[in-house]
C-alpha cells in the first residue's frame, strides 16, 4: 500500500472513520462556515448521476449553501434546472452566469474598465460563483456535475483538512484512479498520455527541472476538477477562462501559498462522464491546447522559458518520446490487472495531441496575453459592491 510522502502532504485513504470525519466537518463549519461550487451545463440534467450527486449533497448538512454556475441557452433552460434542484435540501443557489441580467451587470462592469464579457466558459462560471460565495464562507469545494459514483465523502474530504482547526492548509487537491472496474478500463487520458509525459518533456526542452513543473509533478493528479480552499484564496486567484481553469489554478497556488499549506486528498476511485478525444477545437483535443498555452504563460512569466517555433518543434518531439514510454507502462500495468487496453487508440491520441503542441503554442504566441480573468480584489476595487449586487440577481432569479 502507498502512504509515500513527497513535497506536497498526502491524506491517503487508509482506515478513514467516515462517521467520525463528517462528524468532524460539521463541528469545525459551525466556525469555519463551508459550501460547494458545482459548475455545469444545462445538458447534465439528464445524467443520471446528478441524481445521485443531489442524494449524497443532501447527507452534507454542514454546508451554508451549494453554488451551482449555469450555463444555459434560455430561461426555459435555467427554469428546468431550477426545477431539478427542488430535491436538494441544502441551501442553494442556480446561477444563471450566461442569463441576461448577470450579463447586464458585466456590461456595466465594463464601462469601469474590466472586459469580463470577452470570456465564456467553466473559467468564468466559476470565477463568477467565487465572487457569491466568498462573501460568507471561510472554505469552498468545488466539483464537477458528472460524478457517477458520487457521495456525501467527496465535499467532505475535499473540506475537511480546510476547515479542520488542528491543521493549518488553505488548498486541497483532490485525487482518485481514473479505473472503471466494471468495464475494466483505464481513464483519465489526459493526464496520462498529455500532461505527464508534458511535464517530463519541459524539464530536457529548458534544460532543468523548473520549479513550477517540480510542483505540478508533486501532485497525484493536478488536472483533477475537485479542490478545496478558503475564501481568501477564491478572492486572490486569476483564472484562465477555458480548459486550462484546473492549471491556472494550480498556478496561483504555487504563486500565492506556502507549501507547507498545501496538501493532496485521495478520493478513491472515480467514475464520471468522458469526453470524446475531438479535433483540435473540441473534446480532450482542445482540452491540451488549452491546458498547454496556460503551461507557457505560467512558464514564460516565472522566466524559465523563451518561446519559438524551433523550440515548440523540439518539445513536440521530446513528448512524444516521454508520451510513448507512458503508453508501454501503463499497457504493462493494465496486462497485470486483467484491464482492456487499446494501445493503437492510445498511440493515436498521442498523435493528435502533440499537433496541439504545435497549433496551441503558435496559437499563444500569436496571442500571449488577455487569457486570465482578472482575480475579485481587483474587481473590487473597480466596483466594491460588485459581489453583493451579483449576489441580489442570483437571489432574485432564485425567487
Amino acid at each position: 500500500m502507498d502512504i509515500k510522502q513527497d513535497e506536497v502532504t498526502t491524506l491517503h485513504e487508509l482506515c478513514v472513520d467516515k462517521e467520525k470525519l463528517l462528524k468532524t466537518v460539521s463541528d469545525a463549519t459551525v466556525e469555519r462556515p463551508a459550501s460547494v461550487i458545482m459548475p455545469m451545463l444545462y445538458s447534465e440534467i439528464k445524467n443520471h448521476a446528478l441524481v445521485n450527486i443531489v442524494k449524497g449533497l443532501n447527507k452534507c448538512t454542514y454546508l451554508k449553501e451549494v453554488v451551482i454556475p449555469l450555463a444555459a441557452k434560455n430561461e426555459r433552460e435555467f427554469k428546468q434546472v431550477k426545477r431539478f434542484f427542488r430535491d436538494l435540501k441544502i441551501p442553494k443557489l442556480i446561477m444563471w452566469c450566461n442569463g441576461p441580467k448577470v450579463e447586464k451587470l458585466l456590461t456595466e462592469l465594463k464601462s469601469d474598465g474590466l472586459n469580463l464579457l470577452k470570456y465564456h466558459g467553466k473559467g468564468r462560471d466559476v470565477w463568477l460563483a467565487m465572487g457569491i460565495v466568498s462573501i460568507n464562507s471561510y472554505a469552498i469545494a468545488l466539483h464537477d456535475a458528472d460524478i457517477i459514483h458520487y457521495d456525501e465523502m467527496i465535499p467532505t474530504k475535499l473540506l475537511y483538512p480546510i476547515v479542520e482547526p488542528e491543521l493549518d492548509f488553505k488548498f486541497n487537491k483532490g485525487y482518485y484512479a481514473r479505473v472503471n472496474l466494471e468495464k475494466k478500463i483505464l481513464y483519465g487520458r489526459v493526464f496520462r498520455l498529455f500532461l505527464h509525459p508534458l511535464l517530463r518533456a519541459f524539464i530536457d526542452n529548458i534544460g532543468y527541472e523548473s520549479d513550477f513543473v517540480r510542483f505540478l509533478r508533486s501532485f497525484r493528479y493536478p488536472i483533477s476538477g475537485e479542490f478545496a480552499l478558503t475564501s481568501d484564496l477564491a478572492r486572490d486567484v486569476d483564472l484562465p477562462g477555458d480548459w486550462g481553469i484546473e492549471i491556472g489554478i494550480m498556478a496561483e497556488m504555487y504563486r500565492n501559498v506556502a507549501l507547507k499549506n498545501i496538501c493532496q486528498t485521495d478520493l478513491g476511485f472515480y467514475e464520471h462522464k468522458h469526453q470524446i478525444v475531438g479535433a483540435a477545437d473540441k473534446g480532450l483535443t482542445k482540452m491540451t491546447g488549452d491546458i498547454l498555452k496556460t503551461l507557457l504563460r505560467v512558464l514564460i512569466e516565472e522566466g524559465n522559458l523563451q518561446i519559438s517555433k524551433e523550440r515548440l518543434i523540439a518539445l513536440r518531439v521530446l513528448y512524444v518520446k516521454y508520451a510513448r514510454e507512458s503508453i508501454r507502462k501503463y499497457h504493462a500495468d493494465a496486462h497485470f490487472n486483467n484491464l482492456r487496453y487499446d494501445r493503437h487508440l492510445e498511440e493515436s491520441m498521442v498523435e493528435k495531441f502533440s499537433q496541439q503542441i504545435m497549433n496551441a503554442g503558435t496559437s499563444y504566441m500569436r496571442k500571449p496575453v488577455g487569457t486570465r480573468i482578472p482575480d475579485w480584489l481587483r474587481t473590487l476595487s473597480a466596483r466594491r459592491k460588485i459581489r453583493e449586487q451579483l449576489l441580489d440577481i442570483v437571489i432574485e432569479d432564485n425567487k
